[in-house]
């Protein structure tokens, strides 16, 4: 079964669970606000798609950090930090297969092509 990570009022991640839905296809939730997200877990995910596909700089928690923050997130571990601390910082939905991250974001076609 797949996991799909995020937090659920997030539009884009609305987007990806009716879609999951609507396919039947069957998913575990992983809410990160109230169950967080553990330093292996973005260390693997990092070795697969690289920490800067990991960070969501599009959304308001990077905007918010201001530059000053901002400049300081230069490397994996300096990022994993961040994700630990502000987790709605995470690009969103992740959706991960025994330890493997299938889809990161929301594309109807690579949700097609890698679920179905």
């Amino acid at each position: 079964m797949i996991t799909v990570y995020a937090i659920p009022n997030c539009n884009t991640v609305k987007k990806g669970l009716d879609w999951l839905k609507l396919n039947k296809i069957a998913f575990e939730f992983h809410d990160y606000k109230k169950k967080g997200i553990t330093n292996t877990h973005l260390t693997n995910w990092c070795k697969q798609v690289g920490w800067e596909a990991l960070i969501n700089k599009k959304g308001t928690t990077w905007k918010l950090l201001g530059p000053e923050i901002q400049s300081t997130i230069t490397n994996q571990k300096a990022a994993i930090a961040l994700m630990m601390e502000k987790t709605s910082i995470i690009r969103r939905p992740l959706i991960e297969e025994d330890g493997k991250i299938l889809i990161l974001g929301f594309d109807e076609s690579e949700y097609k092509n890698a679920l179905q």
